[in-house]
């Protein structure tokens, strides 16, 4: 794992008008160094982290050298959303989460990139909340992204994404095994029946008598608990039904006209958390308005945790944006 590195952000105002004075942020660089070469901001998801390639890193299937965002060419920045208890200070953790909005997020990661002297970026990508930051970053910044890539996400929060959030958070609020039983809730959001049907098949476990199926939502729950801490697991949860680009602003035609950014949605057609549906109605809205906006779909069984399961699909879908042979041509 490369080095987690702290930058001390002096003035943080939130979308309440609260200010936060010197927040830190850690950050992880992979790749090319800082200053040398196109960078890439990696958002990570709900649980995820900085942590992106080498050991424990999430996306190692999509990021590395000579892989589809290539470590020989790239600069990789990934930033840790504050109070996701990465780097391990308790005292870091925010209690008062449901203050913070993903905008707040986005216009801090921007803070956190023109602090480290990055004038633009070539690409910013995530799945899930990451690529919930992505849009509302691009929104902000509709000039300083070549490529934005929302994965498994949306620019605004449905009513079925809030009542997802609410569910959890009374999870979290309510149990006596908060993390445990959010967690094994959620990842039934995840994944759909399809998949649990082909992985499991009704099979019981000879040693403890139970369904497979059990043993194995019990398995994500306790490992969960084991690496994540409540108050982390409240915030990112909450953040999620704060996503809207449009709160405040204009309607979402004038906002996407006005990105300059290549727009590369990407969904999956059995995702159950952020439904494909609603991002195929966003790209049919504005592929009229907008030339430089796709539209790619990841066909899979296992819903919404297929971007981090379904890597040839996800890497045919990046290769054009990220290969070198075309962005030199």
């Amino acid at each position: 794992m490369t080095e987690l590195k702290e930058i001390v952000i002096e003035n943080w105002i939130l979308e309440n008008e609260n200010v936060r004075h010197n927040t830190s942020v850690f950050f992880q660089t992979f790749g090319q160094q800082l200053g040398t070469a196109p960078v890439v901001l990696v958002n990570h998801a709900l649980t995820g982290n900085s942590n992106v390639i080498g050991e424990k890193g999430w996306w190692n299937d999509l990021i590395g050298k000579s892989k589809t965002i290539d470590t020989d060419y790239y600069t990789i920045l990934a930033i840790n959303i504050p109070g996701n208890g990465f780097d391990g200070n308790s005292e870091n953790l925010i209690n008062d989460y449901k203050e913070y909005t993903i905008r707040d997020v986005a216009k801090l990661f921007w803070k956190v990139v023109f602090q480290l002297n990055i004038e633009s970026l070539f690409a910013v990508i995530g799945g899930s909340l990451g690529g919930a930051i992505a849009w509302e970053m691009t929104v902000i910044e509709p000039n300083l992204i070549k490529n934005v890539i929302p994965i498994a996400t949306d620019w605004k929060a449905t009513d079925w994404m809030i009542a997802n959030v609410l569910v959890q958070d009374s999870i979290l609020n309510n149990s006596s095994n908060p993390i445990h039983d959010a967690r094994i809730h959620a990842m039934l959001i995840y994944r759909t029946p399809q998949s649990l049907k082909y992985k499991f098949k009704r099979k019981i476990n000879s040693g403890n008598s139970l369904f497979e199926i059990e043993n194995w939502l019990n398995h994500h729950g306790e490992k969960l608990e084991s690496r994540f801490q409540l108050q982390a697991y409240k915030l990112m949860n909450h953040l999620l039904k704060t996503n809207d680009i449009t709160r405040g602003r204009k309607e979402v035609e004038t906002i996407i006209k006005e990105i300059k950014s290549n727009i590369h949605i990407i969904s999956i057609d059995t995702d159950y958390f952020f439904v494909a549906n609603e991002d195929r109605e966003t790209y049919e809205k504005l592929k009229f308005l907008k030339e430089n906006i796709q539209y790619h779909e990841i066909n899979s069984i296992h819903g919404h945790d297929a971007f981090l399961i379904e890597y040839k699909q996800l890497n045919e879908i990046l290769d054009n944006v990220f290969n070198i042979t075309y962005i030199n041509n």
